[in-house]
């Protein structure tokens, strides 16, 4: 059962309204289904507006940031849940361990590194959880192309394409959890091609 979610996000204020909708709506279903949100503590861009979205519609926000955030002002400031880490290192691990599944809404590298990442860490069997990629009017399609690319040349194998679930809006997030394929450890024996 899921309980809470990590949502990686843009922190840029200068996008297209569209994304800001998508984010909104996302943080409305995760309160209305009491999933909890785990993210990076920002204050600003779909990082902002998916924890504002929450917390105005009485879900949790758990906000995990490193402390030279902190010190450049980059927190938002009426979350009641904080954890204030050493550096990003440590941030990424801990909203790993709090989170059932993760999120990837639009964002720049920040976003796409903690994406890329996590399925990093699920192709070697380090968690099993869901990954589920919210393709806002075709956001990452020239991502998704170039993981079926690795998939085709042989730098991955088809079975990584289970590894994470794509989906158009905000509104299908509950069906790709509950529909998302299950991951075993055991398969890190087939991180090596």
């Amino acid at each position: 059962m899921i309980k809470s979610v990590a949502v990686y996000a843009a922190s840029s204020t200068k996008i297209d309204e569209k994304y800001f909708i998508a984010a909104h709506k996302l943080g409305e279903i995760l309160a209305h289904n009491n999933i909890r949100l785990v993210y990076g503590a920002g204050n600003v861009g779909l990082m902002g507006e998916v924890a504002t979205s929450v917390l105005l519609n009485g879900g949790n926000v758990t906000g995990v940031i490193p402390q030279f955030m902190v010190e450049q002002g980059w927190i938002k400031n009426d979350l009641k849940d904080i954890i204030i880490t050493r550096d990003m290192h440590e941030r990424k691990s801990t909203i790993e361990k709090l989170s059932d599944a993760m999120v990837a809404l639009p964002g720049g590298i920040g976003t796409f590194e903690e994406l890329l990442e996590i399925l990093t860490w699920k192709q070697l069997g380090l968690h099993t959880k869901p990954v589920i990629i919210l393709n806002i009017d075709g956001y990452y399609n020239e991502l998704l192309l170039c993981l079926d690319k690795m998939i085709k040349e042989n730098f991955m194998r088809d079975m990584h394409k289970q590894m994470y679930v794509v989906i158009d809006n905000p509104c299908d997030l509950i069906k790709a959890l509950s529909t998302a394929p299950k991951w075993d450890k055991s398969i890190r024996k087939h991180a090596q091609i």
